[in-house]
């Protein structure tokens, strides 16, 4: 299922205060500048293990959601895993954390955004969980909600 990105302001004017906008200050990263799609989450906190292993699975047009508990420290999400991404079908990632290899994820047809860049990479225990709601920037992400994103923002349809 491929959901066709609208403008997050045209959304907002739309829905007004029904829509849920997520309150957090993203940077685009990858050369992908506006996406949607139906949520699938991750939370994770310097560890991106459980990313890994859900990127390598058929993506449908999805979005990741991953809560990094805005962690600077190590990135989740780099130039390999957006390759993956793209081989099974994922529409975008919006990490609430650090991404790297943004030279290369500027070049790839993956929406990517993220709260910033570091070069460090993160542990690979496994810690943290998958399609849990998790929430930040004032919203709740769960999975299935639809997404929009683009330059202007990270926001969420109305429920039902």
């Amino acid at each position: 299922m491929h959901t066709t990105p609208v403008p997050t302001a045209d959304l907002a004017d739309q829905y007004g205060d029904r829509l849920r906008v997520c309150d957090v200050q993203f940077t685009t990263y990858g050369a992908v500048r506006s996406f949607a799609g139906p949520v699938r989450t991750v939370s994770c906190r310097d560890d991106n293990a459980l990313l890994h292993q859900l990127l390598r699975t058929p993506g449908e047009g999805c979005v990741v959601v991953v809560d990094g508990g805005a962690s600077l420290h190590t990135t989740l999400f780099g130039d390999l895993m957006a390759a993956r991404a793209l081989d099974n079908g994922w529409a975008g990632v919006v990490v609430h954390g650090a991404v790297r290899d943004s030279a290369a994820l500027a070049e790839m047809e993956l929406g990517v955004q993220a709260l910033g860049t570091n070069p460090r990479k993160s542990a690979k225990a496994g810690e943290g969980a998958v399609d849990l709601p998790v929430s930040f920037g004032g919203v709740t992400f769960a999975p299935g909600d639809i997404l929009h994103a683009d330059g202007d923002g990270v926001v969420l349809l109305p429920e039902g």
